[in-house]
């Protein structure tokens, strides 16, 4: 299928998923958010696809939301026609739609990897924080756009990255609207490495989602899943959930099949996932 704002490839059990409107500094216009919800639900109901990487092209990741989002009269993100109750009601539902677009990354079975370049804008912040990991490479830079012009951000970046980093940093980068230097973000945890170069980035983190894709795809989602639900319920609450889901997710296939190989001195071989179901 042809994207306008993505390109979007499979290989070896890893698809990447990268933004192509490098002209436009890969501001998110209309199409961004309802196309990428959609590519990683149909990359997720594959059942082969077992590592996601999110990259992008030109000179920055991701400029954020485009201006011309806000000017649409039927975005339903502006006062426009109607009784008032209604219309606010409206954009309600308009800002818990673009905030789906990015929670896609966690509801989805596979991890969901992002390579950031040059800047990371406002809205691109958002996406970001709701991927598994985060990598970047030495020009890139991290910034909460939204209160350099009035606003409080909304889709995600002030309730992911409180988890992620020190509150007191995450506080500070969305008072004051700093920049953030990737080695500032790697010596705090927002990424996990810092590469030279875009090459070298892109390169290294389709090699870690390799590393991935070559383990059990179905422990990986038990794992994936157990983190993101800890994050968000107390121990107990989450070690009474691993049980529940290995006494269902836990078959003993795949270990099989990994000590098998290790005897036999060759790389193990898991099953994808199956597809996810159409309808009912």
């Amino acid at each position: 299928m042809s994207w306008t704002c993505f390109d979007v490839n499979v290989a070896d059990h890893v698809a990447h998923v990268v933004l192509n409107r490098p002209d436009a500094l890969n501001s998110m216009i209309r199409e961004f958010w309802n196309e990428l919800p959609l590519i990683v639900r149909e990359l997720d109901a594959r059942g082969d696809v077992r590592a996601i990487v999110v990259s992008s092209t030109g000179k920055h990741f991701c400029a954020g939301m485009d201006l011309a989002v806000f000017s649409s009269e039927d975005s339903g993100l502006g006062d426009g026609p109607g009784e008032m109750g209604r219309v606010r009601a409206r954009l309600r539902q308009s800002a818990l739609m673009l905030q789906e677009s990015f929670t896609a990354f966690e509801k989805a079975r596979m991890p969901v990897l992002a390579a950031v370049q040059g800047g990371c804008i406002g809205g691109a912040v958002d996406m970001v924080t709701a991927a598994d990991m985060r990598y970047c490479s030495a020009d890139a830079f991290f910034v909460i756009q939204e209160i350099n012009i009035g606003m409080t951000a909304d889709v995600g970046t002030l309730q992911r990255l409180p988890k992620l980093i020190p509150d007191g940093v995450a506080r500070e980068m969305a008072y004051t609207g700093r920049r953030m230097t990737a080695q500032r973000a790697l010596e705090i945890g927002l990424v996990n490495e810092v590469f030279p170069t875009h090459e070298a980035l892109v390169e290294g983190v389709l090699a870690i989602a390799g590393e991935i894709a070559s383990k059990s795809p179905l422990a990986v989602w038990g794992s994936k899943e157990m983190l993101t639900y800890a994050r968000d319920h107390s121990v107990a609450d989450s070690l009474n959930y691993i049980a529940t889901w290995q006494t269902g997710m836990f078959q003993p296939s795949d270990m099989v099949e990994s000590f098998k190989a290790r005897a036999e001195g060759r790389e193990p071989v898991y099953p994808d996932l199956l597809s996810n179901p159409e309808s009912f």
